[in-house]
């Protein structure tokens, strides 16, 4: 076996948290690594490397299934196709981002517009009625007391 450090030094090597490293082992997304006589887990250069790859992985927002499936593919000994699975796996997740920004875009939007509506003298506060939260050219809907909104 090349070189193995402890769960603590591979912990300050990687800056993960030990039971990080433990709960990504428990949930399947890294292999058990190698144990002492005494039961103390054994890392190697190439475990802490997969640590790397999955702490990249996991700011880059992966999900622990995405993450599962693709140190999966990378232990499996099959590099070529586990670089086409990783492009794969970061392309659908760059395309849902972009969605989410465009939906946060909207959100941010329709925030300003309240907000312009909110510092806006109306008439209609004055009558006691707020509609600041109605946003234009969105139909108002009308809630019936006691009956739950759609």
């Amino acid at each position: 076996m090349a070189h193995a450090i402890t769960i603590g030094q591979t912990a300050k090597s990687t800056g993960m948290a030990a039971k990080t490293i433990r709960f990504y082992e428990e949930v399947g997304v890294l292999p058990a690594p190698t144990r002492t006589a005494a039961g103390y887990r054994q890392y190697t250069d190439e475990g802490v490397q997969q640590l790397l790859f999955v702490g990249r992985a996991r700011a880059l927002g992966l999900s622990l299934r995405q993450l599962k499936e693709l140190t999966a593919t990378l232990d499996g000994g099959r590099r070529r196709p586990g670089r086409s699975r990783v492009r794969e796996v970061v392309r659908a997740h760059l395309s849902a981002v972009q969605g989410r920004i465009t939906e946060l875009r909207s959100l941010q939007r329709q925030l300003e517009q309240v907000l312009r509506r909110i510092e806006t003298p109306s008439r209609t506060r004055a009558l006691g009625r707020c509609r600041c939260l109605d946003l234009e050219g969105a139909p108002a809907r009308s809630v019936r007391r006691g009956a739950r909104p759609r």
